[in-house]
């Protein structure tokens, strides 16, 4: 098990590259490694959604610009917490603008999330899924072929990654075939792929140790996500409209957003600290916590109250989506000693409690983001 203080012991001082960290994931990220103490590198494009979390944190329209010493914004004179050293924004498939800012800032430790991360949207601009998730991460692990000075690197992928047969009663293991099925998904398997050539090729020998991190579906506050359950939810409790679901059978490894980034920052600090804990990871719930869609959505509307209700659409479309998916957990557990801290129950009351806020100032949703943190932080080590 590691505690936040070890956490903390290792990350402070260090400064560590963030890739998407605009994004949903990304911008949690940005705020528990700034609560360690380390000096954070961000390399984006420009949130994807109009709200954004990134915005909501840092003040509107930030993340379309580079910054630098970006803090987040709380209500009543409060101490801010600073968070971001730089954030660049650009794009991961422009090689020199990469290398450039990866040279000037030499992070010890790599953090790739940046990625085009929507199902149905690689099925509307394939070409483009493949170019940011399998060459964007080419380009990242050849800066890092070029100058190894960092010690650390973690690729962020996916549960999607396996040939996934929906067998019941079945969670996928690491061991078990990648072959993704929709352009997301396989650009996914083959950004693993591509991750483990280049470790095995270059970077081992190099000294620097790289792991794969295959989370399950991430839900929390702040998502604002198309195509998504949760951040559909949200959009139907502001509006007070109908929630529609378009799979309400289908089973998911649905994870608090801040069960994976705690993991993804001990893989990074163990590895770092022995490389021979590099490798590749599955990072889910436990089987209790694997729901199907419609339950979510029945202990969202439970939580946030106020009347809300679901309903399928007459006439479900749209391209494949699979309907059943689950992740071996064992492996994370028997190497690191780690456990999932919080429920489906505590996790959707995170997301209803942090929606209620925002709807009353992005300030008070900074604040309640905050507030969760320093609780999840002190219900478990991880």
């Amino acid at each position: 098990m590691v505690s936040f203080e070890e956490l903390k012991a290792f990350y402070r001082g260090k400064k560590v590259l963030v890739t998407g960290h605009t994004g949903f994931k990304g911008s949690y990220l940005t705020v528990l490694l700034g609560l360690l103490g380390a000096k954070v590198y961000g390399y984006a494009l420009k949130a994807g959604t109009d709200p954004c979390l990134f915005d909501i944190l840092y003040g509107s329209g930030v993340s379309s610009r580079s910054e630098t010493q970006l803090h987040v914004r709380l209500p009543g004179g409060q101490s801010p917490v600073e968070s971001i050293s730089e954030s660049h924004i650009a794009d991961i498939r422009d090689m020199d603008e990469l290398e450039a800012f990866y040279n000037r800032t030499e992070p010890d430790i790599v953090l790739h999330l940046a990625a085009q991360p929507i199902v149905r949207e690689g099925y509307r601009i394939p070409r483009e899924t493949y170019e940011i998730n399998v060459m964007g991460t080419v380009n990242l692990l050849e800066c890092v072929r070029r100058n190894p000075c960092c010690r650390s690197f973690l690729n962020v992928t996916t549960d999607k990654v396996y040939l996934n047969e929906e067998r019941p009663d079945y969670a996928y293991r690491e061991e078990d075939k990648l072959d993704g099925y929709d352009p997301y998904a396989n650009s996914k398997s083959c950004s693993e792929l591509v991750t483990h050539s280049y470790s095995s090729s270059f970077l081992k020998a190099a000294g620097v140790a790289v792991s794969t991190a295959r989370a399950g579906n991430v839900i929390g506050g702040g998502d604002f996500s198309p195509d998504r359950i949760i951040p559909d939810c949200v959009r139907a409790a502001v509006s007070r409209r109908t929630i529609v679901v378009r799979n309400p059978y289908s089973v998911r490894p649905y994870q608090f957003v801040l069960e994976p980034l705690y993991v993804y920052l001990m893989i990074a600090m163990k590895q770092a600290e022995d490389p021979s804990y590099a490798g590749w990871y599955n990072v889910g719930p436990d089987t209790e916590d694997c729901v199907t869609t419609g339950k979510l959505c029945d202990l969202f509307m439970s939580s946030y109250g106020e009347g809300l209700r679901w309903e399928t659409p007459a006439q479900p479309s749209g391209p494949h989506e699979a309907g059943l998916l689950k992740l071996d957990n064992g492996k994370l557990k028997k190497t690191f000693g780690w456990k999932p801290v919080w429920h489906m129950d505590r996790t959707v009351r995170a997301i209803t409690d942090w929606t209620k806020a925002w709807v009353q100032s992005n300030e008070t949703a900074n604040e309640e983001l905050i507030r969760q943190i320093h609780e999840f932080t002190l219900t478990g080590s991880i």
